[in-house]
């Protein structure tokens, strides 16, 4: 019996997320999705074909998530917000830690992969950050600032010393009460500071 790209990507997707790259069988897939090595093979050409696919899927699901409109819209605070949150939420899905776990210990085997996930999560949300800081500071909203720089700072913030964490699975991923005082709390360092009488 044939079984579904989908379905195929689905199932080889939390075996590899599970096992790791290396201790995934292709028969493992096989049991649990269904399906032939000969199905795959014609879908995805080799295991290495179907960890690519998987790889990209949640790299474009990344990408279909983070957006944050017209830049120049809203307040600043408010959108720092939003985009914290997105980018917080998007950072702890599961899929996208086993993503993080895989591609730290298969950079090697996969650079150009690697390289890909990176612009489409990271370095996308630093871009897309990076415009939103640029037309605050054409408002006047914001003092004059490497908005790249201050962009990669800010994301870093967001995924703190708490994504690290889940990645190496010291911790589980934050709840909802904990995960809006995460991207509070960075979103009011990032404009105001730690300094006594900082203004903004």
């Amino acid at each position: 019996m044939k079984v579904g790209r989908e379905a195929l990507l689905d199932a080889a997707g939390a075996i590899f997320f599970e096992q790791g790259y290396a201790a995934t069988r292709i028969d493992d897939i096989i049991e649990r999705a269904g399906g032939s090595k000969r199905n795959i093979y014609v879908e995805f050409g080799s295991k290495e074909g179907l960890f690519t696919a998987i790889v990209s899927q949640h790299a474009e699901r990344a990408v279909a998530a983070l957006s944050l409109g017209d830049p120049s819209a809203g307040s600043l605070k408010d959108m720092l917000l939003a985009f914290g949150r997105q980018l917080l939420d998007i950072s702890l899905s599961p899929a996208l830690v086993g993503v993080y776990r895989i591609a730290a210990t298969e950079y090697a085997r996969f650079p150009e992969l690697v390289r890909q996930f990176y612009e489409l999560g990271p370095g996308l949300a630093s871009r897309t950050l990076a415009e939103v800081l640029s037309a605050a500071q054409a408002r006047g909203e914001i003092e004059p600032c490497d908005a790249g720089a201050a962009a990669d700072l800010f994301v870093g913030m967001i995924r703190s010393n708490v994504h690290l964490q889940v990645i190496l699975a010291l911790r589980d991923a934050p709840g909802e009460a904990e995960r809006a005082a995460l991207v509070a709390s960075a979103v009011e360092i990032f404009l105001n500071g730690l300094s006594v009488g900082t203004t903004r």
